[in-house]
C-alpha cells in the first residue's frame, strides 16, 4: 500500500512562551483560536499564519480548552474553558474576511493589531464548577454548550439567544467517578460523548425534559483523554479495482441506522472506534433490564442505547495518546500524544476476494484500518496535546474546490504547526 506524506507547512507566528494546550478552527473562516497556559488565546491566520489579535483579561489561570460556536452569522462567538473553573463567551463581529484580503497591510500595521485585541467583547462568564474546566463543545444547533471538568461534572448550557448574552443551565451530570477530560457532541444529533479519568465513554442525552446516561462504555483500561466523531458523510477509501460508487452506496445504507461512529483515545495507548447498534438488533442486549439490573419500569422507555467496538486501529504511540481527530473531509484520523508523535491511519474496503461476508446476501462489507504516515519529534522534544483537521485557501482562492485541508498541532514548546498531507 502506497504511503502518505507529511509536510510541515507552516508555524503560526509568534508563538506562546508558555504551553498550548489547543487549537479550535473556525467553522467557516480561515483563522484557529489556539489556548495557552499564559491565560490568553491566540487567534492566526491560516492564510498567512500569523496572529490576528490575542484575546485576555477574561480567565485568571491557563486556558484548556475553547470552542467556535456553529451557524452565527455576522459574528464569531468562542467559548473558552480554564483552570479558573470559569467558562468564558467572547463574542466580535466578523471582519476578518477584510483582513484576509488586505493580510500584508495587517501585519506591517502595529496599530491595527491592537484595534484587532480591543474588539473581542467579553459577553458572558459561565460559574458553576468546582475545579479546571477540561472541555468544552457547542452542540450541533450551537444552542447547546457542554462543559465538563476536575470537579467530575458535566454542565449543559443554553444560549438563549435573547441579545444580552444570556445562558441558562439545563442539566448537570456527575456518574463519572473521575476527572471528566472531554465532551463531544454528535455531528447531527443532540447526543453529547464524555470521556474521563475513569476509564469510561459515557452517551447523554434529553428524555422528558431531563439529560441522563444512554450508555456506559467500559473498553478502555486508562484515562479516555478524548473523544471525536465521524463526519456524517464519511466512507472508507477503495481501490482502484473496486467499484466505488456501489461499495459508497452499500456502505451508507449498511449504516444508516448507526449512524456515525465514535472515536476515542486513551492513557492505554489504544485508539477505538465505536458504533451505535440500531435499536432492533440491541433489544435483548445490554439494554434489556437483566443485563443492567434496573427494573425497566422505573427506565425512560427507549433510552438506553448499545455500544459495540468497531474497530481498533494499529498501535503506533509508546505513550498516552492525548487527542485524535477524524477528518470530515477525507475519513483520515490523525492522533498525537506524550511521544511527540503524530500518526496517520486510513480506513479501506477490504477486497471482496478477500472476505467470506462478502459471499453473503446482501454481502457484510469489512474494512480495515492502516497506518499511512508517522512524523516523529514533530515538535522537538515536546509533547503534542492536540491535533484538528482545518481548512485554508490561499488568497485569491474563490471556491471550495480550491481550499486545501491542514493538520494543526499544538504542543508544550508554545509552537503551533500546520501540515499538510499528500495522499
Amino acid at each position: 500500500m502506497a504511503k502518505s506524506q507529511i509536510t510541515l507547512l507552516s508555524d503560526l507566528t509568534p508563538p506562546s512562551l508558555e504551553r498550548t494546550w489547543l487549537t479550535s478552527p473556525h467553522p467557516t473562516l480561515p483563522i484557529v483560536a489556539t489556548c495557552s497556559s499564559d491565560k490568553t488565546v491566540r487567534v492566526y491566520s491560516l492564510t498567512n499564519f500569523k496572529l490576528l489579535s490575542t484575546i485576555s483579561g477574561g480567565h485568571k489561570r491557563s486556558v484548556r480548552t475553547a470552542a467556535w460556536k456553529p451557524h452565527v452569522t455576522g459574528e464569531s462567538v468562542l467559548a473558552t474553558g480554564s483552570f479558573d473553573a470559569t467558562v468564558g463567551i467572547w463574542r466580535r463581529w466578523d471582519n476578518y474576511g477584510k483582513n484576509e484580503s488586505n493580510a500584508a497591510e495587517v501585519e506591517e500595521s502595529e496599530a491595527a493589531s491592537d484595534e484587532e485585541d480591543e474588539e473581542w467583547r467579553f459577553a458572558v462568564l459561565l460559574d458553576g464548577h468546582d475545579s479546571e474546566v477540561k472541555s468544552v463543545s457547542w452542540s450541533p444547533s450551537g444552542m447547546l454548550l457542554a462543559t465538563c471538568a476536575r470537579d467530575k461534572s458535566i454542565w449543559i448550557w443554553e444560549d438563549l439567544d435573547d441579545g444580552d448574552n444570556n445562558f441558562e443551565t439545563v442539566a448537570v451530570m456527575q456518574e463519572h467517578s473521575g476527572d471528566v477530560k472531554c465532551v463531544s457532541w454528535h455531528p447531527t444529533e443532540e447526543c453529547l460523548a464524555s470521556g474521563g479519568y475513569d476509564d469510561t465513554i459515557r452517551l447523554w442525552r434529553e428524555d422528558l425534559d431531563d439529560w441522563g446516561q444512554v450508555a456506559c462504555i467500559k473498553g478502555h483500561s486508562g484515562t479516555v483523554w478524548f473523544l471525536d466523531w465521524e463526519g456524517p458523510e464519511n466512507t472508507p477509501r477503495t481501490s482502484a479495482e473496486q467499484d466505488t460508487s456501489s461499495l459508497t452506496s452499500a456502505w451508507r445504507s449498511q449504516r444508516s441506522l448507526s449512524g456515525p461512529r465514535l472515536l476515542s483515545c486513551s492513557d492505554d495507548l489504544s485508539i477505538r472506534v465505536w458504533r451505535r447498534l440500531p435499536k432492533e438488533f440491541s433489544q435483548m442486549g445490554m439494554s434489556s433490564s437483566a443485563a443492567t439490573g434496573i427494573p425497566s419500569i422505573i427506565r425512560p422507555t427507549g433510552a438506553d442505547e448499545n455500544w459495540e467496538e468497531d474497530a481498533v486501529l494499529p498501535h503506533a504511540h509508546e505513550l498516552a495518546i492525548y487527542a485524535v481527530a477524524w477528518s470530515r473531509r477525507s475519513g483520515l484520523v490523525a492522533s498525537v500524544g506524550a511521544d511527540g508523535r503524530i500518526v496517520l491511519y486510513e480506513e479501506r474496503f477490504v477486497t471482496a476476494t478477500d472476505s467470506e461476508a462478502m459471499e453473503t446476501e446482501p454481502p457484510m462489507l469489512k474494512t480495515e484500518w492502516s497506518i499511512i504516515a508517522v512524523v516523529d519529534g514533530a515538535h522537538g522534544i515536546y509533547e503534542i496535546n492536540h491535533a484538528a483537521w482545518a481548512k485554508r485557501a490561499d488568497r485569491g482562492a474563490v471556491d471550495e474546490a480550491e481550499e486545501q485541508e491542514v493538520l494543526v498541532t499544538t504542543a508544550d514548546d508554545g509552537s503551533v504547526k500546520v501540515w499538510t498531507v499528500q495522499r
